[in-house]
């Protein structure tokens, strides 16, 4: 069935386009080939604007085919139909934009139109936009343009007369050449193109050939314009209008595609006015109110347009102009006024100040005024107004106008108070300490002065701007002393009574000690005082311990307040301070404690000074020592002492003494007869100070030796008496024979020397313990002994004397003769066995 619809198709619109002449024969009515102007190429290089006569004989529009040609290749690279509406004018244009730049080839156009969108026309004739021809040079576009960010680009090479083409570079990259059919035009495809970040936004293009040879060119990157936003206009002084907005994305001042702003209003004959970046200006008209404008940016990459209408009466800005500030101490007068001719308007103004808030006030046009009160003294500030006819749109700010209020010094008074020798008299020493609130600037004082009443006069007494204290001479009543500074601006006076003499309270207090912190300082305390109606004073001297004390500090503490804690930054590790503490009555102030105290105690205190001769005995040493424990100078409080003793040879032991006033201690528990090291050194809360060393012996002890002698001394003595009788008998016994040549001193050296030797001998060393009886006197009828021998004793021959080896380890004295004292036993058996 499809074969039969097709042919009926073809008949039916045969029929619908054919008409009848007189001979009844059937002819097909053609529209005329459409007339075509030339091609122009526009300043971007890229775009083709094609022009054509319009046929107004189809009143259902006009639908159009267009082709481009592209030389070189031969190949159309755009065809397309068009579908105008009907226009009146007798000529179309339209534009068609090219991916190749226009300079690199030759591009050709036809149009043919579809006559009631069915019956094609005749192809107008072709019509060449051409292209740069070769010269002496390699040429290459585009070159030294703008081109759009973040687009795609065509490079195009035209080598000189006779030359080709074999390499194209972009920022020094080879890029894959494309080519024109026959032509010897090469180009390269770059996407995606950037704003360069270096200092001059610009790409290079180059282009050899096979000798090397090389051409080049740049081109530059950008944005098209970006259209205004926040478009507002509003008017100060009623002359000019001023509009502003957002020109939103930033340019980089090297931008070589500039923008061009102008503004435009409806229905004024002045023309467009040239702005600035983000703002525009341009006069009002005479009793005009309403205005619709538009602000026209364009590069060579676009345009864009932003409207605004507005009545002028709505948008009324104020300028304002600070016309003084006047300064106090505490507060401000700002004066400014209203620019223009807006009499007729009533504003509403804010004045601000840094730092601070913001101050309302209404006005008129003119002259306006406003008091900045709760200023601090002697602190700077700045200020500005702005202005409002409708409280929804505000004037600008004015610039900030900084201004300095003026000083307030006030005074911390203290005295000291020195009893002279006439009772009657004082010598008062007045020292204050100076307060200027603010830091904007060191205040100039230019003295002080001193009033007071004495005898029913008073008294004034000036001091120049460097001093800090005076001294005046006063008698045994109570006075009230004014002291204030002088200086430009506003000083406040500073009072402090004198109490009577009998009211000082200045009685010898016993200092309460304070336990020492590093970390948190001194926290003082003390008990709460009745009678003390405006508070406490708490007095110290700045050098602590050292006297005299020449630099007195003072705190004073708010009434009902019975505490203070001092920072240790304030104050030296090591040293004594004493804090003296007044109650304030109306009678003046009374001393009411006293405390002292370390921040920090140390160790490094000095050695106490032994008192000799030390007494000792053979078991203990008694010790003493002289040393001022409440020495103001010790690096800490004296809490005892230390006793070191150590036997040479032997670990040391220690002996505390707990009692800082007790100087002596009596070491037990010693051995007699030898030497130890004794130290003595006193301790603080931070440990044991620098020491005084001594060496001591103890003495012997006699008594055991003589308990151990006493005893056989007496049984000798009674041996001696019971062996009285018979003298004659043992004088017998023990004479020793005649002949003998016996020096009494060596025998006596000889002696003393055995005995030495025999008590260093240990009991299991003797031979024998056993001992035997000798008989000496002669048997009867022996022989007589020979002259100048001795009698020969009986022998046992179950007898042996010890041996007493030890006496020929040295030289035989030869004083003695008689060599039968000195056998040994073995030579004395030998002689029993012969």
């Amino acid at each position: 069935m499809q074969r039969f619809t097709t042919p009926f198709i073809y008949l039916l619109w045969l029929h619908l386009i054919c008409s009848m002449d007189h001979r009844g024969s059937c002819s097909v009515l053609q529209p005329p080939m459409t007339s075509i102007g030339p091609l122009q190429a526009d300043s971007d290089g890229l775009s083709l604007s094609l022009s054509w006569r319009v046929n107004h004989s189809d009143s259902a529009g006009h639908v159009y085919e267009i082709q481009i040609l592209r030389a070189g290749s031969h190949a159309v690279v755009y065809d397309r139909n068009l579908s105008l509406p009907p226009v009146e004018s007798d000529a179309y244009t339209w534009t068609w934009t090219s991916d190749v730049p226009l300079k690199c080839v030759d591009h050709s156009a036809r149009v043919r139109q579809f006559y009631n969108r069915s019956v094609p026309s005749p192809w107008s004739n072709w019509v060449t936009n051409y292209g740069a021809l070769a010269q002496d040079k390699t040429q290459i576009f585009p070159s030294q343009e703008v081109l759009r960010e973040n687009t795609s680009a065509v490079f195009c090479c035209l080598p000189k007369r006779r030359d080709n083409v074999t390499k194209m570079t972009f920022n020094n990259r080879e890029y894959p050449l494309l080519g024109f059919g026959a032509s010897r035009v090469k180009a390269i495809t770059v996407h995606n193109l950037s704003i360069p970040k270096t200092f001059i936004k610009r790409h290079a293009v180059s282009c050899s050939n096979a000798r090397g040879q090389i051409g080049h060119t740049f081109n530059y990157v950008s944005f098209p314009p970006q259209k205004p936003r926040n478009l507002r206009c509003a008017i100060s002084d009623m002359v000019n209008v001023v509009c502003r907005w957002d020109p939103g994305r930033w340019r980089d001042l090297y931008d070589r595609n500039k923008q061009i702003h102008t503004l435009h209003v409806d229905n004024w004959d002045q023309g467009p006015v040239v702005c600035a970046w983000s703002s525009c200006t341009f006069p009002a008209a005479p009793q005009r109110e309403h205005y619709n404008i538009s602000v026209v940016v364009k590069n060579q990459l676009g345009e864009e347009t932003e409207s605004y209408s507005f009545n002028v009466s709505d948008r009324v800005f104020p300028l304002v102009e600070v016309v003084r500030v006047s300064p106090d101490v505490s507060h401000a007068i700002v004066s400014w006024a209203v620019r223009g001719d807006l009499t007729r308007l009533d504003f509403f103004c804010q004045v601000a100040t840094e730092p601070g808030r913001i101050t309302w006030r209404s006005c008129k046009s003119g002259l306006c005024q406003v008091r900045l009160e709760h200023l601090l003294p002697n602190s700077c500030y700045s200020m500005r107004v702005r202005c409002s006819s409708s409280r929804t749109f505000w004037g600008d700010w004015t610039q900030p106008v900084s201004f300095t209020t003026y000083p307030m010094v006030t005074l911390d008074v203290w005295r000291r108070i020195k009893r002279l020798s006439d009772p009657n008299t004082r010598q008062v020493t007045l020292l204050w300490t100076v307060h200027v609130p603010g830091s904007a600037a060191p205040v100039n004082i230019q003295g002080y002065v001193v009033q007071w009443s004495q005898g029913g006069q008073n008294r004034t007494e000036s001091k120049g701007g460097g001093h800090t204290w005076a001294e005046v001479i006063l008698d045994a009543g109570q006075h009230d002393i004014t002291v204030q500074a002088v200086v430009t601006g506003y000083a406040v006076p500073a009072h402090i009574t004198v109490p009577r003499s009998d009211d000082e309270g200045e009685i010898i207090l016993h200092p309460r000690r304070l336990s020492s912190n590093a970390a948190a300082g001194f926290n003082l305390s003390w008990r709460h005082a009745d009678s003390a109606t405006c508070g406490y004073t708490v007095e110290w001297c700045i050098l602590g311990c050292a006297l005299p004390c020449t630099t007195v500090q003072w705190l004073k503490v708010p009434e009902g307040n019975n505490t203070l804690v001092l920072s240790p930054r304030h104050f030296k590790a090591g040293c004594r301070y004493t804090f003296n503490i007044y109650e304030c009555t109306e009678k003046g102030h009374r001393l009411l404690a006293v405390q002292t105290g370390y921040s920090q105690e140390l160790r490094f205190v000095k050695s106490p000074r032994l008192i000799e001769p030390v007494q000792r005995t053979s078991s203990s040493v008694m010790l003493e020592w002289s040393y001022s424990e409440d020495d103001p100078a010790h690096p800490g409080f004296i809490t005892g002492y230390l006793v070191t003793a150590q036997e040479v040879g032997a670990d040391p032991f220690n002996v505390s003494v707990a009692d800082p006033g007790r100087k002596s201690v009596s070491v037990d528990g010693l051995q007699q007869n030898q030497e130890y090291v004794f130290s003595v050194s006193a301790l603080t809360e931070g440990g044991p100070g620098e020491p005084t060393r001594v060496t001591i012996r103890t003495s012997t002890n006699y008594s055991t030796p003589l308990a151990k002698i006493l005893p056989p001394v007496l049984l000798l003595l009674g041996c001696a008496v019971l062996a009285w009788p018979k003298r004659k008998m043992l004088k017998q016994i023990f004479a020793y024979p005649a002949g003998m040549n016996i020096n009494p001193p060596e025998l006596d050296s000889f002696l003393f020397e055995t005995a030495e030797r025999l008590q260093a001998q240990e009991v299991e060393q003797c031979s024998s313990c056993a001992v035997e009886v000798l008989i000496t006197t002669p048997p009867v009828g022996g022989p007589e002994p020979r002259p100048g021998s001795l009698p020969r004793p009986p022998l046992h021959t179950d007898y042996c004397p010890q041996s007493v080896t030890v006496l020929l380890d040295r030289p035989v004295r030869q004083s003695i003769t008689n060599e039968t004292y000195l056998l040994t036993r073995d030579t004395f058996c030998e002689s029993q066995n012969f």
